[in-house]
């Protein structure tokens, strides 16, 4: 066992923590769902609400590299429709966070999810022109964006069920969603420490520790997406939101 800070940890613990980071790291610069797997296995070491406040500080830095590296891309046209409903998903997501079953959330979810994707696919089956570019379909997704953000880290699933929707490019669909999620996430910040108190001192030192396998995983982000066409990458970002739908249900 291992004393970081106010923490007990192993050492298999500490590289489930460096491996979450680097996945983090990678889902930030392209490499779309595999942060899935990083809320179950922080979970795991640390249980569910006190993980939460671990793993944002990581995403928070996860999005300055995705920022950096994609923000040229950025489409500021969503990014203006989505923010101020993603912030009032934000405020509900806190409120009801502490009555909501976890576990009976993620379930709803993916079914929700499902449903859209089999639309989604259907629609990119057919080569349809027409996308769901209506204000009543940002207002949904912002608002789920900013719920599933907070009460369980899922928003990453939801934003790219509506960006593919609207048919972005591989760079446009990158930077717009890092973007989005750097100010969410900074939004976040202040209901974690002051309204939840899961944030603090010890758990903000771990998250500085695990910075340099963000940074690898950034990296390693970075480089596989540029080697993804962006018609396979569309299929890549589908079947990782399918596989994500899959195990909310399961």
């Amino acid at each position: 066992m291992l004393s970081l800070f106010s923490y007990e940890l192993s050492y298999n613990a500490l590289l489930l923590l460096f491996l979450v980071a680097f996945f983090i790291g990678m889902a930030k610069t392209g490499v779309s769902g595999i942060s899935m797997f990083a809320v179950p296995l922080l979970a795991l070491n640390f249980g569910g609400k006190e993980s939460s406040g671990i793993m944002l500080p990581l995403l928070v830095m996860a999005d300055l590299f995705g920022v950096f590296y994609y923000h040229r891309s950025a489409n500021w046209y969503y990014l203006k429709k989505l923010f101020p409903w993603a912030a009032i998903g934000v405020i509900i997501g806190t409120l009801i966070g502490e009555y909501v079953d976890d576990q009976i959330f993620r379930q709803l979810m993916g079914i929700i999810l499902f449903g859209s994707l089999a639309l989604m696919i259907w629609q990119e089956q057919n080569k349809r022109v027409n996308v769901p570019d209506y204000m009543w379909f940002a207002i949904l997704m912002g608002l789920l964006g900013g719920i599933t953000t907070m009460v369980g880290n899922l928003a990453g699933v939801v934003m790219a069920l509506y960006l593919l929707s609207m048919r972005l490019p591989k760079n446009e669909f990158i930077g717009t969603a890092a973007c989005f999620f750097l100010a969410v996430n900074l939004f976040k910040v202040p209901f974690h420490v002051f309204v939840w108190e899961t944030i603090t001192i010890d758990s903000f030192l771990l998250n500085i520790i695990s910075l340099p396998f963000i940074a690898l995983g950034a990296y390693a982000g970075v480089y596989i997406v540029k080697r993804i066409p962006n018609k396979q990458y569309r299929w890549w970002v589908i079947g990782m939101t399918v596989l994500a739908a899959v195990f909310m249900v399961l």
